[in-house]
């Protein structure tokens, strides 16, 4: 466990959801309908470092299965979720430390290569979209129908929390580690920052220590793992993260809860990068979006509507505790390693057009809402 810091707050397939007509209140700005075709290209994720290790060959992608369903702007299309091919050895992740200068966040960004654009996405309507009783929505994108997941929405959680108990509580952790931010708030990018870097004061890892602090301030013990899951290989992200969450929530059986912090990566065709943001408390926070995976009979998570009825809870104390926070979640057939325990949950914050501020201020609000959720 020398490798990871602990706080004492201490072939798979993706099917993107179907595309349908949507009416959206509220916003900064212009959000783009379906039709225009929202688009990220996973190539972006995958360039530059899908190696197993540096210098050698990239490692072959495993067959990735995406849904001719048009993708758009809810359905996270950043998180394809790829696999390294039976056989092949999943890199030891890196501690952080080790690998701080490996991809440092660039110093000369100028060139004006397209713009950004804040965002809200506010209330949706439409067959897939319903709202939860105690505040925010859900889109459904299952075979499920939406009044059997209203009705398992007021369910609650299956599991309860020790506050002040020095066991581990909750898991905190980054399959993307090296997923960042722009630095300062503007209205343009540079396409020459691919919105990583392995400093860990810039990257995901920053904003799962605001979450982290949070909880600590609640008396519920949490371990972060700030472990570098994608780098050297991306390809071996999920494998990688899931081998070491496995391993923690087998030292700590304790743990009922692990949560896969993310940066979002929202981009139109026209090469618009979109930052969703909500104003809370007279400041800008990065929106969230929850992702609650749906078993479709071959990803071996029976127990995924536990995850859902727990990401439910958190997502109206979310939206309850600040309003506009929250995108809704998204239920979708995603598997994300979300077997492991009935509170795992994804959760993409921002995009690559939010700034690191931004972001972190949703990890505290994050971590606020946590904390007062399982203090009930």
């Amino acid at each position: 466990m020398d490798k990871r810091k602990k706080l004492k707050c201490s072939g798979l397939i993706v099917l993107s959801c179907s595309a349908v007509p949507m009416l959206i209140s509220g916003g900064y700005g212009y959000v783009p309908n379906v039709s225009e075709k929202i688009v990220y290209s996973a190539a972006r994720e995958l360039s530059g470092y899908s190696q197993l290790e540096a210098g050698s060959a990239a490692a072959p992608l495993s067959a990735v299965k995406v849904s001719t369903g048009a993708r758009d702007l809810m359905a996270a299309p950043e998180e394809i979720e790829s696999r390294l091919p039976e056989g092949i050895e999943i890199p030891t992740p890196l501690p952080s430390k080790q690998v701080l200068d490996a991809i440092p966040y660039p110093a000369d960004l100028t060139d004006h290569d397209g713009p950004i654009e804040k965002t809200n996405f506010g209330s949706y309507s439409g067959e897939q979209y319903f709202d939860l009783e105690n505040g925010g929505q859900v889109r459904n994108c299952t075979w499920h129908t939406n009044s059997e997941l209203i009705e398992n929405s007021t369910l609650g959680r299956v599991f309860d929390i020790e506050t002040g108990s020095d066991e581990p509580q909750v898991i905190i952790y980054h399959t993307h580690t090296t997923e960042c931010f722009e630095l300062v708030d503007k209205d343009w990018y540079d396409s020459s920052f691919g919105a990583k870097t392995t400093e860990a004061d810039k990257n995901i890892t920053a904003v799962g220590d605001k979450i982290c602090e949070q909880l600590e301030a609640a008396g519920i013990s949490v371990i972060h793992d700030t472990l570098v899951h994608d780098y050297p290989s991306y390809d071996a992200a999920y494998d990688s993260s899931r081998e070491t969450v496995s391993e923690l929530l087998e030292q700590y059986p304790s743990v009922k809860i692990a949560l896969d912090i993310h940066r979002d990566g929202i981009e139109t065709a026209e090469g618009v990068r979109l930052a969703p943001v909500a104003d809370i408390g007279g400041k800008e926070a990065a929106q969230i979006m929850i992702i609650s995976g749906c078993d479709d009979g071959t990803f071996g998570m029976p127990n995924y509507m536990n995850n859902f009825r727990f990401a439910c809870e958190l997502q109206s104390k979310t939206e309850t505790l600040f309003p506009g926070l929250t995108r809704p979640i998204l239920f979708d057939y995603r598997f994300y390693n979300q077997d492991l325990t009935d509170g795992s949950l994804l959760i993409e914050v921002g995009s690559h057009g939010n700034t690191l501020d931004q972001a972190e201020y949703s990890g505290e609000l994050i971590g606020k809402a946590l904390a007062e959720l399982l203090a009930e």
